[in-house]
């Protein structure tokens, strides 16, 4: 996790959040970085994490957040963690064969013998359920990243569907959090996935937006983030919180700074 943007957001692994929706969406620029912070984050915050990654591989997600001082597959084996790889979910469904004989594939619906994700739902209502003699803190739902799911078929109506019925039961009635990455660009054609994107952050507690520079590449600062705090979400007469800042994706960390102020300017 990165402790410049524990401090952006006033979090704490000691204290994490409950009942928190949160939408990471980039626009031009990799947000990636912001999947590894929030999955290294609840990891050593102690939290039953269940991770639905549909971007990269086990191995991939598991040597970047080790730069972090966290280790997935010791996360999976004590059950902390339970990870779904949906590349080779993919591939398993398309060539007729089952990860686990009897149960249906998380990812059913591109089968076509249903078109919706209760499939999927029901793996992480399952997998977040705590069971006895569990100690885990709260338990915690990461997607990276949902607009996969309509590049795969997923019809909008569906994916937001998944969602709700996510936010209901790990945010509402589990007491925990749910964690989507989604991609946008505003000068797109693809009207389904910015109705996604739209919607999400309608419903979304905190927002973070990842942008890359409207003046291009620049080697010594890599993008902005717009940090939205949805207080009008809690109380109708408030207005959100909006802070942005410019940052710098290192090796093992990320720092952030105000527009203008980078290191190399000053």
């Amino acid at each position: 996790m990165f402790a410049e943007l524990n401090e952006l957001l006033g979090a704490s692994p000691e204290r994490p959040d409950a009942g928190k929706f949160t939408l990471l969406r980039d626009t031009r620029t990799d947000g990636s970085f912001l999947v590894h912070h929030f999955l290294s984050f609840y990891l050593r915050a102690g939290c039953k994490v269940c991770f639905v990654a549909l971007l990269q591989s086990f191995s991939h997600y598991n040597i970047v957040v080790q730069k972090l001082g966290v280790s997935l597959a010791a996360a999976k084996e004590r059950g902390q963690l339970v990870f779904l790889e949906g590349l080779k979910s993919c591939l398993d469904l398309l060539f007729g064969e089952e990860e686990q004989p009897g149960q249906p594939s998380p990812l059913q619906f591109l089968s076509g013998s249903t078109s919706d994700l209760r499939a999927l739902f029901d793996f992480v209502r399952v997998s977040l359920t705590p069971a006895d003699g569990d100690s885990w803190k709260g338990p915690v739902l990461l997607v990276d990243d949902l607009s996969v799911l309509l590049s795969l078929g997923a019809a909008p109506v569906a994916v937001l569907d998944f969602i709700h019925y996510c936010r209901v039961s790990v945010c509402c009635q589990l007491k925990g959090n749910v964690v989507v990455l989604v991609h946008s660009n505003e000068d797109s054609e693809d009207e389904e996935n910015e109705l996604v994107v739209n919607s999400l952050c309608h419903h979304s507690d905190l927002i973070l937006w990842a942008e890359g520079l409207a003046t291009g590449f620049c080697k010594d600062v890599h993008g902005q983030i717009k940090i939205i705090k949805r207080l009008s979400l809690r109380q109708a007469a408030e207005q959100d919180l909006v802070q942005i800042y410019q940052y710098k994706i290192q090796d093992r960390n990320v720092t952030f700074f105000a527009r203008g102020l980078s290191a190399a300017v000053l």
